[in-house]
């Protein structure tokens, strides 16, 4: 099928991280499959997680990710045009099931169908806690569900961060795939799944360059140095930002 939006998206994409000097250091490609459905379950730090997370597949035969969104992005007068003629798939969380078989849908026609099973951005930059779809639509299309960790994309655009500098390293970890069946336990399944995303995590961390200087970092986690929030410190956050989203809301009426 022809791609009339997506392809040259992902050459704009190309050249402005090129444009940056930004360094990809990709581990695990292997595990992608060359063709056929999978679930990418992805971790969440940054605005460009979408961009990022996208191009080890395209190093695999030049494979397209469909990733899954919320629905806002979609009403955006610049973002919604691209997202749909790209074919990503809406989420409103209010009605999610509509998502949830178009992107079983995408998988049985062989999509790679992308998955941030956090549901936000991690201000930790831990693994937060994940709901169960991504396991779901992995066997309801009876397609592998492939672990995927992107780190480095908070320290160009993410919570209160927007910093263009040169020489970036985005550092990108694909795990080897799960095959969940039916008659599994969900939940336990998806415990799993944090468990090698957190795995997976620590050691895309393990490899990326940190240098004498960068002690105590803001772009590190707590738990590896850094002086990014604990994950109780980070809920403490989202807390108050939602508290502060429902006192506009009411105040404007919405």
């Amino acid at each position: 099928m022809a791609e009339p939006v997506y392809r040259p998206v992902i050459w704009t994409a190309k050249t402005f991280f090129a444009s940056l000097g930004i360094r990809f250091d990709i581990v695990g490609n292997e595990h992608l499959p060359r063709a056929g459905g999978a679930v990418l379950a992805i971790n969440h730090t940054s605005y460009l997680d979408f961009a990022f997370a996208g191009i080890p597949a395209d190093r695999v035969g030049k494979r397209l990710v469909r990733f899954m969104a919320k629905d806002g992005v979609f009403r955006h007068p610049v973002s919604g045009p691209l997202m749909r003629g790209m074919r990503h798939i809406p989420v409103d969380r209010e009605a999610g099931s509509q998502a949830f078989r178009d992107a079983v849908a995408n998988l049985k026609t062989g999509e790679l169908v992308g998955v941030f099973p956090e549901a936000t951005m991690s201000r930790s930059l831990e693994i937060k806690d994940i709901k169960n779809g991504a396991v779901r639509m992995a066997v309801s299309a009876s397609v592998p569900l492939i672990p995927m960790i992107v780190f480095g994309g908070h320290r160009i655009l993410g919570y209160g961060v927007r910093d263009f500098s040169r020489g970036r390293t985005i550092a990108i970890t694909i795990g080897e795939p799960m095959h969940p069946r039916r008659g599994d336990d969900f939940e336990q399944v998806t415990q799993e799944l944090r468990q090698r995303m957190q795995q997976l995590l620590d050691v895309t961390i393990d490899r990326y360059p940190v240098g004498p200087g960068d002690a105590g970092a803001w772009w590190l986690p707590a738990r590896r140095g850094g002086s990014a929030p604990t994950m109780a410190q980070a809920e403490e956050i989202e807390e108050r930002v939602r508290a502060e989203k429902q006192a506009r809301r009411e105040q404007t009426g919405q």
